[in-house]
């Protein structure tokens, strides 16, 4: 519309009663948005509408916008004759299970959901209220990056953004949606967060889009496969939850609220549990074999373990060695941390050390306690392992684990050898409490392997080197490996039935509730990158 239209339709009468009418008139264009024709447009992507995705977010009739009728004041290619409501994002606050959390939600409507200066300027304004309030933040995206027609105010809009993801993180929870396509430099917003959920098929996030790889590389690929939910949540790790549409998507939202604090000066909410914090699980009993080469289900002894057996596995489909997952036990929150002997036998490789250290430094920074369960041979060995920094990024884990100031409680579940032993939460780096089952072995290296080394001269100077190795490597275990050598040297706290494990877990968690920890005063420490 031109300028001479917005003053002929934005003229209000003398009355109040007539003004109030003109008001209504006015909200009433700001929430129809562009109209039927863009909205049918939306929907026929497979996309729902800004403020439909905010209605499926927030608790019903609690959302409460701000800036609705916020214009952006750009001129040149066209601008002054276009000036929308919202300026394309809504933004505003509302609540999930009745807590209070900050929103904001690109409209790709109006301006295909591109940045602006006003546009940035409501972003900023709904960030600083969320860190000031102490409230979770959560951003739709689905914008079409910078508002080129803008130029550098709208680049400049972006890094106040950075700068704010960076300000409150560890502060409050940040949750990344991507919704839509996200390019160039409005992705490293997203990746300040602290998850990232996408929606398979519709949504894209990448730095350079496929014409500009095929022009510089020569490489063709569509959208989804140079960005799309699965190569983020499966090969790049960017992506901690992907699903296939938006309703199940933000309900997921929801529910990884419902486990999060509001703010890092708050603990997690309780709920009521039904599940006894005393039941016992015979089960454990059955389903790790005493064999350490036989693989088994890590996510079956997770369930047995927390409340109702559920858990929200983030990271799921990315450094699947590990697992790392939010559960309740006993009604509180609690970060779970696991080898998983299905794959790769469960050791710890680059991909595994920085997912698992991210969810640590996660969980600590939002007061979730730690348990974490090994069953690890060590850290995978070869020539691409340590060329692309195993030992910097091995170092990752072991600094988020040392620097946690939360209860944290490590498991041996069977086997922990070598330097990964450490590195998983042993109690010489700072565990508050280690216990074991009764399959455990702790040691520098497997029975065989060390055998190997320290006998060799005898294996392989006598008559039958096999059944002298065989004999050797069982003494080893005999002396060294035996599930009680950690207990009796103070290592382990207590070797307990498996099927009390749960019992014991809970009441450690209560006793260490009330746990205080002071680090040194530093402005902040410089982890191994």
């Amino acid at each position: 519309m031109s300028m001479v239209q917005d003053r002929t339709e934005d003229t209000v009468p003398a009355d109040t009663r007539g003004r109030v009418e003109g008001l209504r008139a006015v909200r009433a264009r700001a929430l129809a948005g562009p109209g039927e024709k863009a909205t049918a447009a939306q929907h026929a992507k497979g996309k729902l509408t800004a403020r439909e995705r905010i209605e499926l977010l927030l608790d019903p009739g609690s959302f409460q916008e701000v800036e609705q009728l916020r214009r952006h004041r750009a001129s040149g290619f066209g601008l002054e004759a276009k000036r929308p409501y919202t300026d394309g994002v809504v933004t505003g606050w509302g609540t999930v299970e009745g807590r209070t959390v900050f929103v904001y939600a690109h409209d790709f409507r109006i301006f295909g959901g591109a940045l602006g200066e006003a546009h940035a300027t409501k972003i900023h304004k709904i960030m600083d209220m969320a860190i000031a309030a102490g409230a979770p933040l959560v951003s739709l995206n689905d914008g079409a990056g910078a508002r080129i027609q803008e130029g550098v105010s709208a680049l400049a809009g972006y890094g106040g953004i950075f700068q704010r993801n960076t300000r409150a993180s560890g502060v409050i929870p940040q949750i990344s949606v991507m919704l839509g396509p996200c390019a160039g430099g409005a992705a490293y917003s997203p990746a300040l967060t602290d998850f990232v959920f996408m929606v398979r098929e519709t949504s894209q996030m990448f730095i350079t889009g496929p014409d500009v790889v095929k022009a510089v590389t020569g490489e063709e690929i569509t959208q989804n496969g140079l960005g799309g939910a699965d190569v983020h949540a499966q090969t790049s790790g960017v992506c901690h939850f992907a699903y296939d549409d938006e309703e199940t998507c933000l309900a997921e939202v929801r529910y990884l609220l419902s486990m999060l604090p509001q703010n890092n000066r708050e603990h997690p909410p309780v709920v009521t549990c039904d599940d006894p914090p005393g039941r016992r699980s015979p089960d454990l009993l059955d389903l790790v074999p005493v064999d350490a080469n036989r693989p088994y289900d890590m996510h079956r002894v997770l369930a047995e373990l927390v409340d109702d057996g559920e858990v929200m596995e983030v990271h799921e489909h990315w450094a699947r060695n590990v697992v790392c997952a939010l559960a309740r036990l006993d009604g509180r929150v609690v970060g779970l941390v696991a080898n998983q002997p299905l794959v790769l036998a469960g050791v710890l490789d680059i991909e595994a050390s920085e997912k698992a250290a991210r969810f640590v430094q996660m969980c600590d920074a939002f007061n979730i306690p730690i348990v974490t369960l090994l069953d690890v041979p060590g850290f995978l060995p070869g020539v691409d392992q340590e060329h692309g920094g195993i030992i910097r990024h091995g170092a990752k884990l072991l600094y988020a684990y040392c620097n946690a100031t939360v209860p944290r409680i490590s498991l041996i579940v069977r086997k922990a050898y070598g330097g990964a032993y450490i590195v998983m939460d042993s109690q010489s780096i700072g565990a508050d409490l280690t216990y074991a089952w009764p399959t455990n072995e702790i040691a520098v290296m497997g029975a065989e392997g060390a055998a190997n080394v320290i006998f060799r001269r005898q294996i392989a100077g006598a008559d039958d080197p096999e059944a002298v190795r065989a004999r050797l490597v069982d003494a080893y275990r005999a002396e060294l490996m035996h599930p009680y050598h950690a207990a009796e040297r103070g290592l382990v706290d207590d070797v307990i039935d498996p099927a009390e494990t749960r019992e014991v877990l809970a009441r450690s968690l209560a006793m260490l509730r009330a746990k205080h920890a002071d680090l040194p005063f530093r402005k902040h420490g410089n982890p191994p990158q």
